[in-house]
């Protein structure tokens, strides 16, 4: 079992940033695929980004490319989502998920990673 925890996230103003961050206490996110996904209320779990287990693949939906980007720290222990132009249509429980097994080669879906955080509140007014 792999505990993740979210934070950074909050209520800002439309065209501001936010950095998100993620953590396996007491583990490093090493050799982990990191996804981050995100739901509106009333809307389905949607992709945000992802980095692949030695950051070498990343992705990005299109909602977010240009504005987000996603990290990992040198020594693993994190996985950051910068956010940047941020618009109300950003407004969502952002997650982290992450996947030993997981090859990074292509968008994934949620059903690709079998851990997941729960979550941080990310909310953008006009």
């Amino acid at each position: 079992q792999v505990e993740l925890v979210e934070s950074g996230g909050g209520l800002v103003q439309a065209g501001a940033s936010l950095r998100l961050s993620c953590v396996a206490p007491g583990r490093t996110l090493f050799s982990f695929a990191v996804g981050w996904f995100r739901q509106a209320p009333g809307k389905e779990r949607e992709f945000v980004a992802a980095v692949s287990r030695i950051g070498d693949n990343k992705f990005y939906a299109d909602s977010v490319k240009g504005r987000f980007t996603i990290s990992r720290d040198n020594a693993d222990e994190m996985v950051y989502l910068q956010m940047t132009s941020l618009r109300p249509d950003d407004t969502a429980v952002y997650y982290c998920a992450v996947d030993r097994f997981l090859v990074l080669q292509s968008v994934p879906a949620v059903r690709d990673f079998e851990y997941w955080g729960r979550g941080t509140q990310v909310t953008v007014s006009p």
